[in-house]
């Protein structure tokens, strides 16, 4: 890295959401902090930490000036953490992994730190990639924007000329062929408020704005021209604060409702792992990821022993690419995570309006360009939910009735993605089931209709004037298993009918109908899609571990119906870079930091296979290994196409999508019997008196409350 020009000083104290602590410039590394404590290794770094890994990397790049873009926990690898957990080997050294360019250049490299050693490890430059454009990165756009010359003309051309009222929403540039590697880039969109806390969606604006982030240097306004015409700003107010429709509220329709739970929660916390139920599991989280559950196990009731369940669950990837082909909207495509960083976009949030009930937070620590260290309080929300019935059967002719309630463990965080807002809900059930719901909301990405145009076939008017294109939302969720032991296999799972045709002995009334499993050996068979007309689902089995009652091996299954394809055509841009959309599943052995499926690099990216630095599940799978009983990786992907509606605008009401991975002949038998039922009941005088329908029914039950 050559030595760089004087650049102004980040203001880091207005990253909206973050408590940002002054820099430590004043650590003695020479006495030692202590760093090797009792730390679980897969806590996040710690406030000192991030200090120390900072000016560690100071002094060794001295005299080089340095931006930091990220500061995060290196995960020890898997046989240091297994051997660790199963007290056959020591406690791994901390590690911190630093990405860092050089200040206002675009250079990159990998630096990791060990904090048990307090020396730089290693310093790896990497080629033609991108880091994540953290939120100190995106607010260059706007501060930019509205200084720049070209962009007060553009708006003075339709008659915009207080520049303080101009909104530009910085986003990742995808791909742009008028720069390279050489430019670290953004677009941004243009949006005006008539007026302060004015919805700036309902007012979007016919231009976007190329920037180059290090240099602080605007490069191109692109303006939009219908017929050789602008498009005038849509001016008609659509606002959702309560400050413009608190008139319009009913509070007498609904009356409260009060979640108590007198005795306390049901879950013990000791540092980031928990208790609840049956299960134990660590809860982590980083800038990139979010939420990482971690080493998650379960009390089988019946063996009388923890079994262990999954490694590591993360979402590693998303993809919203929008589907109008016109320029700019070609380049709209954002991978929210690794693009921006779940981590650094997740909200504080509060009591009463994100989470109700009996809550238990928990921070998020992340690190600003300087080096310092960020917290993003309450960033976690723990609590439990009532889930409905767990189970219940009434017998008609005894009248006995016995009724469970189920409830469930949610581990969550919302975060806020420029227009859209995601909540992450990681959802534990007491039958052994593990549910990722994801909600999205917030605002449509909006575009201004010249008089001449139609909204369709692209997108919809949602209100006169306003463009909202159609989009997709595709999820990647990494499972890493170990399913009661490290080598496990993926088996799919068919609902077929009998080949027998009707009339022949195997099949003579034609109603026959099996589940085909299908074995997959290698990653490349594992690259597969999901099957509507077979209700297609896949195991992840213990080929080693087989159930006595059923004599198949033990395993859960992977159920996804949400599975929209990629509907970019292949050879265009998006089709390229979001390879990992391509597929519902794909499978490939383990490799320790081969974590991201769209690469570590994803901003300007352009789906280059076997790039040197920035690898893809796409090139995991073309290597065609083995994954049948060993230890494997699954990314499986989720997510819906979004048409938009007028009911979405101007904000949207919540919608859900998500997958299941429950238990398939892994315990013995139904493994919440343990479980007390809420209610059992008998009538003691008829069967006939006691009918269906509710616990309490039956003049003359015999109720036991537990």
């Amino acid at each position: 890295m050559a030595a760089p020009d004087a650049r102004r000083e980040l203001d880091t104290t207005s990253i909206p959401g973050y408590v940002i602590f002054p820099e430590q410039n004043d650590i003695d590394l020479r006495a030692g902090p202590k760093l090797r404590s009792q730390t679980h290794p897969l806590d996040q770094l710690s406030l000192k930490e991030i200090a120390v890994t900072a000016k560690l990397i100071r002094e060794y790049a001295n005299p080089q000036q340095l931006k930091f873009n990220c500061i995060s926990l290196r995960e020890p690898k898997k046989n240091e953490y297994a051997a660790f957990r199963s007290r056959t080997g020591p406690r791994p050294d901390r590690r911190a992994l630093a990405i860092v360019l050089e200040q206002g250049a675009s250079s990159v490299a990998e630096v990791v730190v060990n904090l048990t050693q307090l020396l730089v490890e290693d310093w790896k430059p990497v080629s033609d990639v991108a880091p994540t454009l953290t939120l100190e990165d995106l607010d260059i756009m706007e501060r930019i924007a509205r200084t720049d010359p070209r962009v007060i003309e553009v708006c003075a051309e339709i008659g915009i000329t207080d520049m303080s009222k101009v909104y530009i929403d910085a986003w990742a540039i995808g791909v742009d062929h008028r720069w390279g590697f050489e430019r670290r880039l953004q677009q941004g969109l243009a949006y005006y408020r008539t007026s302060e806390f004015d919805n700036q969606y309902a007012h979007p604006l016919d231009f976007s704005v190329i920037a180059d982030t290090e240099a602080e240097e605007v490069l191109s306004v692109d303006v939009r021209r219908v017929n050789g015409e602008r498009t005038q700003v849509p001016l008609v107010e659509h606002n959702y604060l309560p400050e413009f429709i608190a008139d319009g509220y009913q509070h007498h329709r609904l009356k409260p409702i009060e979640i108590t739970q007198p005795e306390g929660v049901s879950f013990q916390m000791n540092g980031n792992e928990i208790h609840w139920a049956n299960y134990k599991m660590h809860i982590g989280f980083n800038y990139r990821e979010g939420i990482v559950l971690s080493d998650v196990r379960i009390q089988d009731p019946y063996e009388n022993r923890e079994r262990t369940l999954f490694n590591r669950i993360s979402v590693v990837e998303m993809v919203v690419p929008y589907g109008n082909p016109d320029p700019p909207h070609h380049k709209k495509h954002a991978f929210d995570v690794g693009e921006y960083g779940t981590g650094l976009m997740t909200n504080s949030l509060k009591l009463g309006c994100d989470c109700k009930g009996a809550i238990h937070y928990l921070d998020g620590i992340v690190s600003t360009s300087k080096g310092q260290a960020a917290i993003i309080p309450n960033a976690i929300c723990i609590h439990e939910e009532d889930n409905g019935i767990l189970y219940k059967h009434t017998d008609f002719r005894d009248a006995n009735v016995i009724s469970a309630r189920d409830r469930k463990l949610i581990i969550s965080q919302i975060i806020t993605a420029a227009n859209y807002e995601y909540g992450f809900y990681h959802i534990f059930t007491l039958d052994g089931t593990y549910k990722l719901e994801i909600k999205l909301t917030g605002m449509l990405n909006t575009y201004c209709l010249h008089p001449s145009e139609t909204a369709a076939p692209y997108g919809t008017e949602v209100a006169p004037g306003i463009d909202a294109h159609n989009h997709q939302h595709i999820f990647s969720l990494r499972i890493d298993p170990e399913i009661d032991g490290p080598d496990n296999s993926i088996v799919q799972s068919d609902a077929v009918p009998s080949e027998a045709p009707v009339g022949s002995p195997g099949n003579l009334y034609g109603n026959g109908f099996y589940c085909k499993k299908t074995l997959l050996r290698t990653s490349k068979e594992a690259a597969v899609d999901y099957c509507h007309e077979t209700q297609r689902a896949w195991d992840i089995i213990n080929p080693n571990k087989i159930h006595e009652s059923c004599k198949k091996p033990i395993g859960y299954k992977m159920i996804n119906s949400s599975c929209p394809p990629l509907l970019a055509k292949p050879g265009s841009i998006v089709h390229k870079r979001a390879a990992f959309a391509r597929k519902t599943l794909w499978v490939v052995p383990y490799k320790d930091y081969e974590l991201f499926p769209a690469g570590d690099y994803v901003c300007q990216s352009n789906g280059e296979e076997n790039h040197p630095h920035n690898g893809t599940v796409l090139d995991w799978s073309n290597r065609d290994e083995p994954i049948e009983n060993t230890d494997i990786v699954c990314y499986l992907q989720f997510g819906l196409t979004h048409f938009p509606r007028c009911e979405d605008f101007p904000i949207m009401p919540a919608e859900p999508v998500g997958v299941m991975i429950r238990a398939s002949n892994f315990f013995q038998k139904n493994p919440a019997l343990w479980v007390p039922p809420s209610q059992i009941s008998k009538d003691l005088s008829s069967r006939n008196a006691f009918m269906p329908g509710g616990c309490c029914e039956g003049k003359k039950a015999v109720t036991a409350r537990l």
